[in-house]
């Protein structure tokens, strides 16, 4: 187990790499701790959880609601759990939004750390202290930014995951190489998804630089004031038909770095869409998708990062090099014209 610690504005977190579960005892003692997870870790991992008091959810981006949150609570009110009580999210994305809002909000307040299950989760979701729920169509329109108190990695979830999730993470490591990292990039193209589930080094060194390029940006922009809007690259189009088409995280982030590019060729002079494209399709992702426009710019005009008359949208300069450009929803509504039906 390695452990590296970083300092964001008003906590420290720990993050344990090459790390076994059971080592989470170290970390939150199992009678001061709740562990939150979704019944398909729970089924597929229950010798893990045993001796632990575990609240398991319905799995799946639906249950992200506040329903889920008042069913949480009252189950941590049955256990006793008061403000020295650790909650930990053990799973995907969904279960660690939840996990940080619930521990956020529950008695004002108690610690809590996270052990993502997949590798979407493993990559961005779990890190940056991002927390919170989606209140119908609108993603993540309720929440709270609060660190955790550690992160710890063990990859050997990963290995009871379908194709279709590690699709879901490679569409958030590629946006990592194409806002930050040429490099990485480079190392995409030259490989297939199958290299990295048969070679763990080569998966372990993946994930340790992509959690180091989400965390360096969040440690620099915490609140989201400036650089850390660059990792919405692919997520304004992308939160906008996600829950519309009931698409899969990764798929919808997909096609919206898909249009993003092409909207970089635009705006920006950007000669690397093509490329962009092709990784992505390369990892068995969609790219270009007919979708509804009006419709989607409806669920966009909502969107948080927007003011009254424009939004920022991320573009790419070059592979490697995102930038924040601030668009006029005039301007958005007439380029998304040329996208779709």
């Amino acid at each position: 187990m390695k452990k590296r610690s970083f300092t964001f504005s008003n906590t420290t977190v720990a993050y344990y790499f090459d790390a076994e579960f059971s080592q989470v005892e170290k970390l939150a003692p199992k009678e001061k701790a709740i562990i939150v997870t979704d019944e398909h870790v729970f089924a597929k991992h229950k010798k893990k959880f045993k001796g632990w008091n575990t609240i398991v959810l319905k799995a799946g981006e639906k249950y992200k609601v506040q329903q889920t949150v008042d069913v949480v609570i009252d189950q941590l009110i049955a256990l006793g759990a008061d403000r020295k009580t650790t909650l930990i999210g053990v799973g995907g994305g969904v279960v660690t939004d939840i996990t940080g809002y619930v521990a956020g909000i529950y008695m004002r307040g108690i610690r809590f750390g996270f052990v993502p299950t997949s590798l979407l989760a493993m990559v961005d979701a779990s890190i940056g202290g991002k927390n919170g729920i989606d209140v119908g169509v609108y993603k993540n329109m309720a929440g709270l930014i609060r660190q955790p108190a550690f992160l710890l990695f063990d990859t050997s979830f990963l290995a009871t995951l379908p194709k279709t999730e590690w699709q879901n993470g490679f569409a958030e490591i590629i946006k990592h190489a194409c806002i930050k990292d040429a490099v990485m990039f480079r190392q995409l193209q030259k490989h297939k998804l199958a290299d990295y589930q048969k070679n763990g080094k080569l998966l372990s060194a993946l994930i340790e630089q992509n959690v180091l390029i989400k965390t360096k940006v969040v440690q620099g922009d915490e609140f989201e004031q400036g650089e850390r809007k660059l990792l919405n690259f692919g997520h304004t189009l992308g939160h906008a038909i996600e829950n519309m088409y009931e698409l899969s995280h990764g798929q919808a982030i997909s096609i919206g770095m898909t249009y993003a590019a092409v909207m970089s060729q635009q705006l920006k002079h950007f000669t690397g869409a093509e490329l962009v494209v092709k990784v992505l399709e390369q990892y068995g992702l969609p790219t270009l998708a007919q979708f509804n426009t009006k419709k989607a710019f409806k669920i966009l005009m909502m969107d948080k990062k927007k003011d009254n008359v424009s939004i920022n949208y991320i573009l790419l300069e070059k592979i490697g090099k995102g930038v924040v450009q601030p668009l006029l929803f005039v301007q958005l509504q007439d380029i998304f014209k040329q996208f779709g039906k």
